[in-house]
């Protein structure tokens, strides 16, 4: 195994402990992805995060074969080798049962434009897949459509969310950015309905999401 790709199994291993420790997803729940070669690397299944090794993560063929010789990839694979193979600008996959999403989930609702920030994963709102059971093609068929359109993340119903990335990084921290707008969602539900922001003004905010931070605004291109 060669450094580089050393590396990119210890980050996965990495990310995943530290979705135990923040609390984004507890135990052996919750998986990651990383785009590698001609197919992915994935977390495996039923295997606690703070034992695994770099050896232990599973790399899968593009159309999800395993080649012999490797632990049981996560259960969850089928979704993430179909939102690598459907959206070429993606790197990594991040699924946790983060707590205030996973709720919303179990309602079986999304995150609606109640804050500018959930322009965030790429859309107006943050849409729930709807159920299937878990590990299966149906469910996979469900995330993708929930993404349809460019979203980066989706929540799934009475199951979690699912957050994507141009690194795996990136799907971390959208991931973790979801989970923040779900508690914040809940908690002003909590005193009543939201006020949610229109469609022009949800428009403007994901134009300027495009030039957002060190990148360059379009008239100085």
């Amino acid at each position: 195994m060669h450094d580089h790709e050393r590396a990119a199994r210890q980050s996965l291993i990495d990310h995943c402990r530290a979705m135990n420790a923040s609390g984004l997803s507890l135990h052996k729940s919750g998986n990651a992805s990383l785009r590698w070669g001609n197919g992915l690397l994935i977390t495996p299944t039923g295997r606690a995060y703070d034992r695994l090794q770099p050896e232990d993560i599973v790399y899968l063929d593009a159309d999800g074969t395993c080649p012999p010789g490797q632990l049981i990839p996560s259960s969850e694979w089928r979704f993430h080798a179909a939102i690598l193979n459907a959206f070429p600008d993606v790197n990594a996959v991040v699924h946790a049962h983060s707590p205030h999403a996973t709720a919303l989930a179990c309602l079986g609702e999304g995150i609606p434009p109640f804050h500018y920030m959930v322009a965030v994963a790429g859309g107006t709102h943050i849409p729930c897949a709807e159920y299937a059971t878990f590990g299966t093609a149906a469910l996979s068929d469900n995330v993708l459509r929930a993404l349809d359109g460019g979203l980066r993340a989706c929540l799934m119903a009475n199951h979690g969310q699912v957050a994507t990335g141009r690194t795996l990084a990136e799907a971390y921290a959208l991931a973790e950015e979801v989970e923040n707008l779900a508690r914040q969602y809940l908690l002003a539900r909590s005193v009543g309905p939201t006020r949610n922001l229109p469609p022009e003004e949800m428009a403007l905010v994901l134009e300027k999401f495009r030039y957002y931070g060190q990148q360059r605004t379009p008239e100085r291109i």
